[in-house]
């Protein structure tokens, strides 16, 4: 196979799937991780791809395609992101085993993770393709059903894998915030939330300001004793008292 053929062969399999780690490129092309490696610098430097650690995802330019595009969501609030992100990984000791939900704010404490020696349990392709090389963290992949462009697994497989394992925390994300609890976008995805706060002792809720007082399809989970939701301001009155009212405990990140 020429270079060419096999750099158009990669370009087609991230537009189609939305990221890729390198691993999986390499065993899908029967190729070297060094050759996955320049493929990908010239994917980029064409600005097709945008490179991460351990990956990269495709750049599409059709505005609906990126309002659900992983890395461009990753850049929105991304100070205050960086700061919650922060106090998070702070709370995650060496030795834990930890679960890490999709989405941006839990990547975001996933790259603050590296070089402390954990056992972290995944349903996001990004956040394992992150870890994948980092030899102090055993990354454990959920299975399931590719939920293509925000880059998760979810299904049947996915939650069934999260009833028979236990963590000493989750760090999760929500898509909105209001006095009932956390929102998700779809059943599947609200399904997988709701076993990964079952399977661990502790929940850390990553949401910014933007997510209170939102609503979503589903109802993922309701607040409760074991549950830390950090934010970045303060949140609406009505939730605030939710909160109290299930012992929940609210950590204030206000940025600088």
């Amino acid at each position: 196979m020429t270079n060419r053929r096999r750099v158009e062969l990669i370009e087609k399999y991230l537009r189609d799937h939305r990221y890729a780690d390198l691993h999986t490129l390499s065993t899908r092309f029967r190729i070297s991780v060094s050759t996955v490696r320049r493929a990908l610098d010239e994917l980029e430097s064409r600005g097709s791809a945008r490179r991460h650690h351990g990956g990269a995802s495709a750049i599409d330019s059709d505005e609906v395609a990126r309002e659900y595009d992983f890395i461009a969501r990753d850049q929105r609030n991304a100070d205050e992101k960086f700061v919650m992100a922060r106090f998070i990984a702070e709370r995650v000791l060496p030795g834990m085993t930890v679960i890490i939900d999709g989405g941006t704010s839990p990547y975001a404490v996933a790259r603050l993770l590296i070089g402390k020696r954990l056992n972290v349990i995944t349903n996001s392709l990004p956040v394992a393709g992150l870890l994948s090389d980092v030899s102090s963290i055993e990354t454990i992949v959920t299975g399931g059903t590719i939920h293509n462009r925000i880059g998760v697994l979810v299904g049947p497989h996915c939650d069934e894998m999260l009833e028979r394992v236990h963590a000493d925390i989750a760090i999760l994300g929500a898509v909105g915030v209001t006095a009932e609890g956390m929102w998700a976008h779809n059943p599947p995805i609200a399904a997988t939330q709701k076993r990964m706060v079952e399977a661990a002792d502790q929940c850390i809720f990553a949401v910014d300001h933007s997510k209170f007082g939102r609503k979503a399809p589903i109802l993922a989970t309701g607040f409760a004793e074991n549950h830390t939701i950090v934010t970045d301001s303060e949140p609406p009155a009505e939730v605030a008292a939710a909160m109290r009212a299930a012992r929940a405990t609210l950590a204030l990140c206000p940025r600088g």
